[in-house]
């Protein structure tokens, strides 16, 4: 898997990143071993970050995060921030302060960070972390939401000893075969992040996950506060209703698009009221009104648009598992509802995952699928395995080219539809940088 790609001309930034990812054998191998050695040789900058909330989870981190950014600089705060993936620009994963890090600034993390590391054999991830610790360091904060890139126990974001606070999203099956292959046994390892003296949310959790982390919880002494538990948000008459032990708020609904999004929006604001956050109601509705997070359910106007029949809606969700096709599943129910169209789903899927699992909450759903090769990402799934395994599930679906040959077929009909692109962060990125829509 490529974790950067060639959508824009090859940079000092792109070179570097090549060299780094040239490190070791193997994208993937978990390990704090490695990491704490390079923080070591210069200067342990995680042990000098501003406040950190640290989130873990399968599906839900990156909206959970950005609804907590959102929150706190509609408070004034200065935030840090690091997600992953990135979808255009490696910029993306780094935002210092409220703003994505420069080019130049990267560059000068990363080569230091490159320089003393010395060629020993380091993940591309973990040497980026470092990087990232090191600039957040360097800048001024008051907060740093920290999102880790896999499991918890051993992900790299873990050298971090002492956060102000843990979040854990929903847990479920995916990346089985790093993190175990039951909600159980990856519960195990998203719980590695909880650390004593740390308050605690946790997101609503299947039955197995949840005694999970309660029970790993509690071996820590920490009281965590769960969803469904010890607080409820929900969507009444368009708003969101919050309640917790603390009262009730009723707020905007969440920008974000999405009956899942509700749910998220909640935990970040559990964790607010948890935590402590010098946050106030009035905050939070406007962090509601002005959150963004790109990919997520997000409507995508412009030049793609415009190459479907006039009334047509298209979307583009970065989900890639099953729970979040679910998810993503129960939103077009609810915009069909609202508005029926003729659907059709443009996909593309890395090779950790089977087409047939993501496919099936949209059975008997989808008008045409279109299936794609993620370009770039020799991981991918090739389109014909796609459309081979949608076939066999009862899909109407051929294999495109690129995504203006799929728009082209989506839109052959003639009439007006509802096209979405799924699957993959990696597809996302593609689709945002040919609609000249990077994020910023």
């Amino acid at each position: 898997m490529l974790l950067f790609e060639n959508l824009v001309p090859v940079s000092r930034t792109d070179a570097i990143l090549r060299r780094l990812l040239a490190l070791h054998p193997k994208l993937i191998d978990l390990s704090l071993e490695r990491i704490e050695r390079l923080l070591g040789k210069i200067g342990h900058p995680e042990a000098i970050l501003p406040p950190v909330i640290h989130v873990a989870g399968t599906n839900g981190k990156g909206s959970t995060v950005a609804y907590l950014r959102a929150f706190l600089e509609a408070a004034g705060k200065r935030v840090h921030v690091m997600t992953s993936p990135h979808l255009v620009r490696f910029n993306e994963r780094i935002r210092l302060a409220g703003r994505l890090v420069s080019s130049r600034r990267l560059n000068r993390a990363l080569e230091f960070c490159e320089a003393a590391n010395g060629g020993d054999p380091i993940t591309f991830f973990e040497i980026t972390t470092a990087a990232a610790f090191k600039l957040y360091a360097e800048v001024e904060a008051d907060y740093l939401l920290l999102e880790t890139g896999m499991g918890g126990t051993y992900d790299a974001s873990n050298v971090v000893q002492h956060p102000l606070g843990v979040i854990i999203t929903p847990v479920d099956l995916d990346h089985q075969a790093f993190l175990g292959n039951t909600v159980a046994e990856i519960a195990v390892s998203k719980a590695g992040i909880l650390k004593r003296g740390a308050k605690a949310v946790f997101a609503r959790q299947r039955d197995e996950g949840r005694d999970v982390l309660v029970r790993a919880a509690a071996r820590l002494g920490i009281r965590p506060v769960i969803a469904g538990e010890d607080f409820e948000g929900h969507a009444e008459n368009g708003r969101l209703i919050y309640s917790d032990e603390h009262g009730l708020l009723d707020l905007p609904p969440p920008a974000l698009a999405g009956p899942h999004q509700f749910d998220n929006a909640a935990v970040a604001i559990a964790a607010v009221r948890h935590f402590g956050l010098p946050i106030s109601e009035a905050d939070i509705a406007r962090g509601l009104r002005e959150v963004n997070w790109p990919a997520r359910l997000q409507p995508v106007t412009g030049t793609l648009l415009q190459l479907l029949p006039a009334g047509s809606e298209l979307w583009l969700d970065g989900g890639h598992n099953a729970h979040g096709a679910a998810a993503l599943s129960v939103a077009l129910d609810e915009m069909q509802a609202r508005r029926p169209l003729p659907l059709v789903i443009v996909m593309g899927l890395m090779n950790t995952r089977k087409p047939s699992d993501f496919l099936g909450p949209f059975a008997g759903k989808v008008q045409k699928l279109f299936a794609l090769t993620i370009p770039g990402e020799p991981n991918a799934h090739p389109a014909p395995v796609i459309v081979e395994q949608a076939r066999a599930a009862g899909f109407d679906a051929v294999q495109s080219r690129s995504i203006l040959s799929a728009l082209a077929g989506a839109a052959a009909p003639g009439a007006a539809v509802r096209v979405v692109f799924a699957g993959s962060l990696y597809l996302a990125g593609h689709v945002l940088h040919q609609n000249g829509t990077p994020p910023t």
